[in-house]
């Protein structure tokens, strides 16, 4: 067999996986916006829901997963981010880079559960009196734990892609290491620090389990950190299992989908735009 064979053959395997996961894709959201597109309107969108969850609307719902996002995310970006920079910027490799290393691995493979008991025990139960118990405080806490090892990984790898010409090149002229990393290297790392930021939103979006222990899952209008609230795809799957309305679940399951397309969206737009002022510089 020759090589140009070997090249064609290989070629058609890659094309073909990448065809069959795009369509799987596709066959999800389809399927997911052909129940429940129907069920999508105004009222929808902006009535509370009725019948526990059966009827009425999701904007409590909604509320509850940009109050939860919003709230994760000053929690875990200033400490995913500054412990990236400590690990690239500050530190050599040794025994307390390697350990800092190993407990954000050991971080990234613990069950989402085992979050949520956690932070049931210590935010609901034992900070009680700080978080407000079943809350958001108590959940976007919970999440921020949960998405740290994301974004301090990949903030590490968007470091490493900084040029060390870059670092030179600002010690050479006179900075000091906090005024070389923050005015140069972390703005030049900025796009890929925003993609851990938006795997993690997707993490905190998606998750179910650990927040049913820590922020209630009550159907009322969360007004501040320390009501408590539902996301949507904790609605989605309290309506489908204690209800049975799969029209609702469906419904609910096509709104979280557009949001995330939002979000991800959104994000995109503003690394490249990020990409290009960088470059530009």
């Amino acid at each position: 067999m020759t090589v140009k064979q070997q090249e064609k053959i290989a070629r058609f395997f890659l094309w073909t996986a990448a065809t069959i996961t795009v369509g799987f894709l596709f066959l999800i959201i389809g399927y997911i916006v052909k129940e429940g597109i129907g069920v999508v309107n105004l009222n929808f969108l902006l009535d509370v829901p009725r019948k526990m969850g059966a009827k009425g609307g999701i904007f409590p719902s909604i509320l509850g997963t940009l109050y939860l996002i919003a709230a994760t995310l000053v929690f875990a970006i200033p400490i995913g981010v500054g412990a990236a920079i400590y690990l690239n910027e500050y530190t050599r490799e040794g025994k307390i880079t390697r350990l800092i290393r190993f407990g954000t691995e050991a971080l990234a493979g613990i069950p989402s559960i085992i979050f949520g008991l956690f932070g049931f025990a210590f935010f609901v139960i034992l900070l009680r009196p700080i978080t407000g118990g079943w809350s958001i405080l108590s959940g976007s806490l919970t999440g921020a734990i949960m998405v740290l090892p994301t974004i301090v990984r990949t903030s590490e790898e968007a470091l490493k892609t900084v040029p060390l010409t870059y670092r030179e090149g600002s010690l050479a002229l006179g900075a000091s290491k906090w005024q070389t990393v923050s005015k140069v290297v972390l703005p030049a790392a900025i796009p890929g620090i925003l993609t851990g930021i938006i795997l993690a939103i997707g993490r905190v979006v998606g998750e179910t389990a650990a927040l049913l222990l820590t922020l209630g899952g009550t159907l009322l209008m969360p007004h501040s950190l320390f009501d408590g609230a539902r996301t949507m795809s904790m609605h989605l799957y309290m309506v489908a299992m204690e209800t049975g309305a799969m029209e609702m679940a469906f419904g609910t399951a096509v709104v979280l989908i557009i949001t995330i397309l939002i979000i991800n969206t959104a994000a995109g737009f503003l690394r490249k735009k990020l990409e290009l002022s960088s470059g530009r510089r």
